[in-house]
C-alpha cells in the first residue's frame, strides 16, 4: 500500500466526523460543506458527499429542508437532528480517545525505540 492511498482511507474514515463537526448548531448547503472540506485539506468532491449526507439522513443523523436561492433554483440545507447531536456528542469522545491513545503510542515508540544508524551518524 502506498501512502496516497493510506491517506485517503484515513480521510474516509475521517470525513463523516468532520462533516457533522461542520453542521453542529447550524444548516449548510452541500456546496458549502465541500468548500469548507476543502480548505481543511480533506479534498472532497460531490460524488463523495452526497452519498455520505444521503446516508446519514437515512439513518436519522441529518435532517434537510428546501430554501430559496437567489441564484437559481431552490437548495437544499442540511442539519444535524437531535439524534446526530446525540451521536456527535459521541464521536467526539471516540475521537479524544483515539487522539489520545494515538499520540500516547507516538511518544511510547519515540522513548523506547533505539536510534536509528541513521540518527547515530547525524549526531557524531
Amino acid at each position: 500500500m502506498n501512502v496516497d492511498n493510506a491517506k485517503s482511507q484515513m480521510r474516509k474514515g475521517m470525513l463523516e466526523y468532520c462533516v457533522m463537526l461542520l453542521l453542529r448548531g447550524e444548516t449548510s448547503y452541500a456546496n458549502d460543506i465541500i468548500k469548507r472540506l476543502k480548505q481543511a485539506n480533506l479534498i472532497v468532491v460531490e460524488g463523495t458527499l452526497y452519498p455520505l449526507l444521503n446516508r446519514l439522513k437515512k439513518d436519522g443523523l441529518l435532517h434537510y429542508e428546501w430554501r430559496e436561492s437567489q441564484q437559481g433554483p431552490p437548495r437544499k440545507y442540511y442539519g444535524l437532528t437531535e439524534e446526530g447531536e446525540a451521536f456527535l456528542k459521541e464521536l467526539d469522545t471516540v475521537w479524544s480517545d483515539l487522539t489520545q491513545t494515538v499520540t500516547h503510542l507516538k511518544s511510547f515508540m519515540h522513548i523506547s525505540m533505539p536510534p536509528q544508524a541513521d540518527d547515530i551518524r547525524q549526531e557524531a
